[in-house]
């Protein structure tokens, strides 16, 4: 029986990515621009179930503190999962995408069993 790292599974993964990406400028750019794409996306979807579930309250501090905790342990998922060893500036900006993401629907789960 083979033991294998989580170093090992991250790279069986995240390998032919970095493969595809290196392959040519043109690939590399494609990755950059939907990561930005889906970074700006996710941002305004978060912001926008943030400002529908309303003012700082007893009830929404809660709320906000919730989702703020979702992102904390999606960043902190994405540290895990990641490398560091290769194009991490791109996971950076993938981390921060999945972490608006991860906030954006908790806010929208919250405000679909609260206000619908």
């Amino acid at each position: 029986m083979e033991s294998r790292s989580i170093f090992d599974i991250t790279n069986s993964i995240f390998y032919p990515l970095k493969s595809w990406a290196e392959h040519s400028s043109a690939n590399w750019n494609i990755l950059i621009g939907v990561g930005f794409l889906l970074l700006i996306g996710s941002a305004i979807f978060a912001y926008v179930f943030y400002k529908q579930i309303g003012h700082d309250d007893e009830r929404t501090s809660k709320i906000f503190l919730k989702s703020s905790y979702c992102m904390l342990w999606a960043i902190i998922l994405c540290d895990i999962i990641f490398p560091k060893d290769y194009m991490w500036t791109i996971f950076f900006l993938f981390k921060y995408t999945l972490a608006f993401l991860a906030a954006g629907f908790y806010l929208a789960i919250q405000y679909k069993k609260d206000f619908l």
